[in-house]
């Protein structure tokens, strides 16, 4: 498959999620207005939608239909988007720009996106708890991994482990730790949805699809401290240095630029290491770790 085909591709996961969340969010005109407004404002911007993708990439790796997944690609994106909202409100990174627009406590204020960030976290475990394309063991397994993966043991540990290192000295140990967890874990669960969804999946093949998305999850942190540092602040829709104006380590401020570089290349070397053993039905999740280093916002 080539990449213009596999650019296709993706650009079909990403039409596919977005209808699914349109779907799954409550309609603007509903009772509370004004939170379910602030959800689907927070939601239905411009994002890339990675996570959805690499879900819907796995299970083209492992020969399982998308309908499989779309409840779990939608439930990635809900607390993904909901992360945001939090992570952009003034007690943490106090950001006034998202994806180049006014961040959601910006145009709704910080009640409402205070609100409207805990109601995506809700609608994610409802909407993947009720789909009805997967049995109800499946279900269980992938509600069990996306609540280990956004808590205090995935995501939300991380986003602590960040705060607490905000002035500190931390070696490349430390921050790959924060990271794994930070921005790995919600990776790595967008890629363990498939093989739970088909329950005929191998272990070995689960395995190494695991090993991938621990790879890409570090490799994508890393390259968002490279265009932190080196990319174009109006494309990007946020403040540049972010990290540095909260005194925190990146891997450009602790490796430079170049071995940085170096670094987030090895990661991807060995994602695609770790696909060795798959067909060509891998391929999107090739491309996709090509794509997370030669991305430019």
């Amino acid at each position: 498959m080539s990449q213009d085909a596999l650019a296709s591709l993706m650009a079909q996961c990403r039409e596919r999620v977005e209808g699914v969340l349109e779907t799954v969010l409550p309609a603007a005109d509903a009772s509370p207005e004004r939170l379910h407004e602030a959800m689907r404002y927070a939601v239905l911007g411009s994002g890339k939608r990675v996570r959805p993708i690499l879900a819907y990439a796995a299970a083209h790796a492992v020969g399982l239909d998308r309908q499989r997944v779309d409840t779990a690609a939608a439930a990635l994106e809900l607390i993904h988007a909901s992360s945001l909202v939090h992570d952009d409100l003034p007690a943490l990174d106090d950001d006034d720009l998202r994806r180049g627009r006014p961040t959601c406590h910006k145009a709704f204020g910080e009640a409402t996106a205070l609100l409207a960030g805990d109601a995506l976290q809700t609608l994610a475990f409802g909407v993947l708890a009720e789909d009805s394309h997967n049995t109800a063991q499946a279900r269980i397994r992938m509600v069990a991994l996306l609540a280990q993966a956004a808590g205090a043991a995935g995501m939300l540990g991380g986003q602590a482990l960040d705060l607490a290192s905000e002035g500190q000295q931390l070696d490349l140990d430390a921050l790959k730790n924060i990271h794994r967890h930070k921005t790995g874990a919600l990776i790595r669960a967008a890629v363990g949805m498939a093989p739970l969804a088909s329950e005929q999946a191998p272990q070995a093949q689960a395995d190494a699809l695991d090993h991938y998305a621990a790879c890409i999850g570090l490799a994508f942190q890393i390259q968002d401290d490279l265009l932190d540092v080196e990319g174009d602040t109006a494309v990007i829709g946020k403040t540049s240095g972010a990290d540095a104006a909260h005194h925190k380590a990146t891997y450009p401020s602790l490796l430079g630029l170049e071995t940085a570089h170096r670094a987030a290349q090895d990661l991807v070397d060995r994602a695609l290491e770790a696909l060795a053993s798959f067909d060509a039905g891998a391929d999107p999740l090739r491309w996709i770790a090509r794509y997370i280093i030669s991305r430019d916002r």
